[in-house]
């Protein structure tokens, strides 16, 4: 069993900011899947059927961003998922506008919702799905600039491609597993993105 997880805050005045986009890839999974009839359970809601003969799940934690772990651990634990089974999408101010990263693992750098998820399951061992939102600018605080709206500016046609981009990596991870993610999706986030992909390094 597998299962995709998008972060973000729930409520309709968060819906189209930066922070959301991995709802909208979530949202959009769940739509290529042909899944729908999201319902309240482990604090969060949740979907659930069968994709190439495997059963999966995809599940938007209802807590605020800096409270994913605590429902992130309930859906483990009645599923019995470890975090390996579990690829998650979210934003990234360290991608510009528009790139899409897949990663095996990783930290949590300044993102208050892998805080908390690696904290609260104690591994950094999570598959992710990085949706590029860029980095605020000189004059703006952090947590302004995630809760802005995304559709409004300039890059919005990039950010709106990542996140469809995002979706389909989702669907790739259910059928073939990480590795093969990686390989097919991150040559095609570069071939869509102008601007040049930071390194990897470790956060």
């Amino acid at each position: 069993m597998k299962a995709l997880v998008g972060l973000g805050n729930p409520g309709p005045e968060y819906e189209l900011t930066r922070h959301n986009v991995g709802f909208l890839a979530l949202d959009e999974a769940a739509r290529l899947l042909g899944l729908a009839g999201f319902k309240r359970q482990f604090k969060g809601l949740v979907t659930e059927g069968r994709y190439k003969g495997e059963r999966v799940v995809l599940f938007k934690p209802a807590t605020y961003m800096n409270l994913s772990g605590e429902a992130m651990v309930e859906l483990m634990h009645w599923y019995k998922l470890e975090p390996e089974d579990i690829l998650v999408f979210s934003d990234d101010i360290d991608l510009p506008p528009g790139a899409m990263r897949v990663r095996m693992h990783g930290g949590a750098g300044t993102h208050n919702g892998w805080r908390s998820i690696i904290q609260m399951a104690a591994s950094q061992n999570f598959p992710r799905a990085r949706i590029g939102v860029g980095a605020p600018p000189a004059s703006w605080d952090l947590k302004d600039w995630v809760l802005s709206r995304w559709d409004k500016g300039e890059e919005k046609d990039k950010i709106r491609e990542a996140i469809t981009l995002a979706a389909k990596a989702g669907v790739c991870f259910l059928e073939n597993g990480i590795e093969k993610t990686m390989n097919l999706y991150n040559t095609k986030s570069r071939e869509k993105t102008s601007a040049a992909l930071p390194e990897e390094k470790d956060e």
